[in-house]
């Protein structure tokens, strides 16, 4: 196997923007709606989309979110043989309100059952046997070890971090990254991390981790920081398109990026093909856009079925009401 993403997944339901967010009692509308599933599956799918043999280990189980995730892996040809089949709800549900330029979220994660393997012990089961030529996955407890595994198998590492986290796993969050062949924080994350207010000092700051950085800037490209201190700017691969949604623009662009660096891509020309992706990204709601699968139809409305379906699968009133307006 090329690649795996290891990671939770998610449904997302994705609500385009409204003009503001609704106080107790009220309501707003949004003319754009999207079903979708985002998380690891994101860059997965990115890296399958641009040739590569992807896979995805994560947690799946006996609920509608996992439902969609299977279908999608199957129709863009992700591997889910890495990943894990539980007989309880699995993936979570986040709720997608973009608005005021970027998004909110309102997240539910099913809990693990006690007798459960934790991920990160399982994903080192997953690397000796799969032994991909790389991993991708976002810093955390228990990652550290599951990197030198990785390390000690030769298995190459691209590392990222998720939202808020550098708030309290910071030292574990740097840990990993010295750990890492390549760290990809965007810009913001990164500012926040070294405690910098600037991007100058911030590439300083981070050149001592001893790990090669590609900073995601968005519309403005990405920077990738050796740390002999070396920057370089890319902006190819930038594409003009109208913003929907940022949800997964960076997952996106770790998979394409690994996908070119497996196709023999020097790292700034891997980037230029992440640029494109991260852009392509955006121009749509949800992380991987519209699901479309076996079990979903074409896209709305949803068969009867699948409603029913969602509605007996462990899920809650407010995803009832909304698969129903949906039809």
């Amino acid at each position: 196997m090329d690649m795996i993403s290891f990671g939770s997944v998610f449904l997302e339901l994705v609500f385009g923007h409204v003009p503001e967010l609704p106080g107790p009692g009220e309501e707003v509308f949004t003319d754009e709606f999207a079903l979708s599933c985002g998380g690891a599956v994101t860059s997965a799918t990115a890296a399958a989309a641009a040739g590569a043999r992807a896979g995805l280990a994560t947690v799946l189980g006996d609920d509608f979110g996992s439902q969609v995730v299977t279908e999608h892996c199957a129709a863009v040809g992700v591997d889910l043989s890495p990943s894990a089949r539980v007989a309880r709800p699995a993936a979570g549900i986040t709720v997608v309100l973009n608005f005021d330029g970027d998004r909110g979220f309102v997240t539910h994660m099913p809990p693990a059952g006690e007798d459960e393997q934790p991920e990160p012990e399982r994903w080192r089961e997953v690397l000796r046997d799969s032994r991909p030529s790389w991993c991708y996955l976002h810093a955390g407890p228990g990652v550290p070890d599951l990197l030198r595994e990785a390390r000690r198998l030769g298995c190459r590492i691209v590392l990222d971090m998720s939202l808020g986290e550098e708030r309290e796993e910071r030292d574990i969050i740097i840990e990993c990254v010295a750990l890492a062949d390549i760290f990809v924080p965007n810009g913001d994350e990164l500012l926040r991390l070294t405690g910098t207010g600037a991007i100058e000092p911030a590439l300083a700051a981070a050149a001592a981790w001893g790990t090669q950085l590609v900073v995601k800037r968005g519309a403005a490209g990405a920077l990738v920081a050796g740390p002999d201190g070396s920057v370089t700017e890319v902006r190819d691969g930038v594409r003009e398109v109208t913003v929907a949604d940022l949800t997964g623009a960076g997952d996106s662009f770790a998979g394409a990026m690994i996908a070119a660096l497996l196709g023999g891509a020097r790292l700034t020309e891997a980037v230029v093909a992440g640029n494109a992706a991260g852009s392509q990204a955006v121009s749509r709601l949800g992380a991987v856009g519209q699901v479309r699968g076996a079990g979903l139809g074409t896209g709305w409305p949803l068969p009867p079925k699948v409603v029913k379906e969602a509605a007996t699968a462990h899920a809650a009133p407010w995803l009832r009401r909304v698969m129903e307006q949906g039809r």
